[in-house]
């Protein structure tokens, strides 16, 4: 199981090989063997990379999980005295990961060299049945009781746009006052595109919904905010994203006294990896740095 999980983390034979020290020829027995004793095929092969066929994804689901069970359960026994050690598999989104968990992988690592840590960004969070991560960091309410969401810090939707923007156009006062108004809407996650949801924050809570007049739109938060910087538009994004341009005063809030839905910064993951060693030390690491650092730091 642990030689068919490195096979499908490099795709390729000859990597395998040398990561086990052993030669290519060897590596490809030990599968032929495997997919004898099986039955099945696991692995199609190409001149250039090996996929996984459906009974390979199969095997790799069940494989990662069993190899995961043993090690916890080998911590358990053993009083978990040692160094952590593995792979761990993160999902971030893109700009959030790219900003703030990259840097955050590079000092955990250094912290415990025995640890391989592979990073993957993408624009909307893969789904909870999806078994090609250890842990996710999300925003937003905690997506299933299924797993386990740690909240590492609160963060807030706002609505700004550049200073220049709001002196052509003016500075909207209520959210209907938005469709007279160049939005950016950033397409990630289940949200509905093309509408804004807001809440007053007097008395009675109102919530309304907004259907924007987008004439731009994109799956990157980080482009959409270059767009609002350079007096495209109005642009709704997390606070821990745009914190430092509220500061210096290139971006301007907008509408402060009307809620968005909130997006709480978590770390997901499930219930099966809670007592792995390496998820549970970069949760910790995930949470100190959180418990003391503020938007945009």
């Amino acid at each position: 199981m642990a030689f068919f999980c490195l096979l499908a983390r490099s795709a390729s034979l000859s990597a395998t090989a040398r990561e086990l020290g052993i030669t290519t020829p060897a590596a490809s027995k030990r599968l032929s063997l495997m997919e004898a004793r099986l039955g099945v095929q696991l692995v199609s092969r190409t001149t250039r990379r090996l996929g996984l066929t459906d009974e390979g994804q199969t095997y790799l689901a069940h494989a990662r999980r069993i190899l995961d069970d043993i090690a916890a359960m080998e911590q358990a026994v053993a009083g978990m005295p040692g160094q952590p050690q593995g792979l761990l598999r993160i999902n971030a989104t893109l700009g959030f990961g790219r900003s703030h968990i990259a840097p955050l992988i590079a000092s955990f690592v250094r912290r415990h060299p025995q640890i391989q840590v592979q990073l993957q960004l993408s624009a909307s969070p893969p789904p909870l049945v999806d078994d090609s991560f250890d842990l996710c960091i999300r925003f937003g309410e905690p997506p299933d009781a299924r797993v386990i969401a740690r909240r590492l810090a609160p963060n807030r939707r706002l609505l700004c746009a550049s200073a220049a923007y709001l002196a052509r156009h003016g500075t909207p006062a209520t959210p209907r006052e938005l469709m007279q108004h160049d939005c950016i809407d950033i397409r990630q996650g289940d949200d509905a595109h093309g509408v804004w949801r807001f809440t007053h924050n007097g008395p009675g809570r109102k919530t309304e919904a907004i259907r924007l007049r987008d004439s731009l739109s994109t799956n990157d938060g980080e482009i959409a905010v270059g767009w609002a910087l350079a007096g495209l538009g109005i642009v709704m994004r997390a606070e821990w994203d745009i914190a430092r341009y509220l500061r210096s005063g290139r971006l301007v809030q907008v509408l402060a006294d009307h809620a968005t839905a909130p997006a709480d910064i978590h770390v997901v993951y499930p219930q099966r990896h809670a007592a792995t060693q390496r998820v549970q030390r970069f949760v910790e690491h995930l949470a100190r740095h959180f418990d003391t650092a503020a938007p945009g730091f």
